[in-house]
């Protein structure tokens, strides 16, 4: 298929945070992310309604932005209490497993609960939230050229398999053999 367009890259995601200074300062002290920007304003410049809020932006490197909005006049922020807290979360590559283990020292020192190292096959990663029930994952590829390719190629068989079965297919049961838990 041939679109009028191309996309260059995601410019920026956005969620909804309880405190827009203490999320600018958590994902700056503990992340390391630069704050670049914030707008303010009373009425919400595409629909015209008044609903104050403040948008921040943290740079997250790599030229991705991740950014915030905090919305006083809103009801509390809640989360899909019919989805589960692990599916919904925000992840983050670090460049290596040696990174991803410092990363979890540094936040486990800051008192924040983390899961993992966790074994996925072609990455590691470690998961916490952050202050306004975010999950987060950091990751590091770990995969080979040759592993990402055999993913590529049973991709297709596995998504038209699962629609109709809605059973996990075993196209690709390899990626649980963790070499260093010996299974």
């Amino acid at each position: 298929m041939t679109l009028p367009f191309s996309l260059s890259r995601i410019h920026h995601v956005a969620y909804r945070c309880r405190d827009a200074k203490e999320t600018a300062e958590f994902y700056r002290d503990l992340l390391g992310m630069e704050f670049t920007t914030a707008f303010s304003e009373d009425h919400v410049p595409s629909t015209g309604e008044y609903d104050p809020y403040m948008h921040i932006f943290l740079d997250c490197g790599g030229g991705n932005v991740i950014a915030f909005f905090e919305l006083p006049n809103q009801p509390e922020m809640g989360r899909d209490t019919n989805t589960p807290e692990w599916v919904q979360h925000i992840a983050f590559e670090v460049p290596s497993v040696e990174a991803l283990l410092a990363a979890k020292e540094h936040i486990e020192a800051k008192g924040i609960d983390v899961v993992g190292p966790t074994y996925h096959g072609i990455f590691r990663s470690i998961y916490f939230f952050d202050p306004n029930g975010h999950r987060l994952e950091l990751a590091c590829n770990i995969g080979t050229d040759a592993q990402h390719e055999e993913l590529r190629r049973v991709a297709p068989l596995m998504l038209d398999e699962w629609s109709k079965t809605k059973k996990a297919p075993r196209h690709a049961d390899w990626l649980h053999n963790d070499p260093e838990a010996g299974n």
